[in-house]
């Protein structure tokens, strides 16, 4: 599995359009709830939201990990979107995001977002990996880098599981 096996090209906005964390979280539910991964968009973005500002996701590479888990929620994944301008993050604003990854967790959900989370915060520590998330030209492009991040998980995918039995 990688990290591309969590998200999808509807998921994926290379031009943000938000300028602050409440908009991009806005943004990114948005595009959940279009593609019908998240049935309510409300409470998915008040709780993505309020997470995030108890405690702020924001991490030294220009990444952000919003985040929100909920019932109802039928599978793990993320939303991601690349600003064109380094946008001021969290309550404080002392660091500058330009990619986040907002991601939807279904509540009874543990093992695969360890796996994920795992998976993001090598992403981050991965500097060539990052610059090619920045200059990735179209959607297409950003799937192929989140390609290369494996996840390394000790459950089977369900698309093996359905194999299997």
């Amino acid at each position: 599995m990688t990290l591309a096996d969590f998200t999808s090209p509807g998921l994926i906005i290379s031009h943000l359009r938000g300028q602050d964390a409440a908009s991009v979280i806005q943004e990114l539910s948005q595009a959940m709830q279009r593609e019908q991964y998240v049935p309510d968009l409300l409470p998915f973005y008040h709780a993505a939201l309020n997470r995030e500002f108890l405690v702020s996701t924001d991490m030294e590479a220009g990444m952000a990990f919003p985040h929100a888990r909920l019932p109802g929620l039928k599978e793990l994944l993320f939303a991601f979107g690349r600003s064109d301008q380094p946008l001021g993050w969290g309550a404080k604003a002392t660091r500058s995001v330009r990619l986040v990854f907002l991601m939807a967790v279904p509540a009874t959900d543990s093992t695969q977002y360890l796996s994920l989370i795992s998976g993001l915060t090598r992403l981050a520590k991965d500097s060539p990996l990052v610059d090619k998330l920045m200059v990735a030209q179209d959607t297409f492009q950003i799937l192929e880098v989140l390609q290369e991040i494996k996840l390394r998980t000790n459950s089977m995918p369900d698309t093996l599981k359905k194999t299997v039995s």
